[in-house]
């Protein structure tokens, strides 16, 4: 990953809609979590539930996965980080 060569100014609306966007993010991420929980709660309590919340909860990592890759993206934009 290579970093910028030069000092970055920011507006006050990029540091807005960053933080706006990290903030979705975080709200994103947490709402997959509160999906996970409580069906793994569930799958151990009633066992016949097991294969439809192993379901529920194996889907929820490729979002959490998106939304950090989604942010991640902007967030290099934004600062021009570039991968190698």
């Amino acid at each position: 990953m290579r970093s910028p060569d030069q000092p970055l100014t920011l507006s006050i609306e990029q540091i807005g809609d960053l933080n706006r966007k990290l903030s979705k993010m975080r709200h994103d991420i947490n709402n997959y979590l509160a999906v996970m929980i409580p069906a793994a709660e569930l799958a151990r309590y009633k066992p016949e539930a097991a294969d439809r919340m192993t379901t529920a909860v194996l889907e929820q990592a490729p979002r959490i996965t998106e939304a950090l890759k989604t942010f991640s993206a902007e967030f290099e934009r934004v600062f021009g980080i570039a991968r190698s």
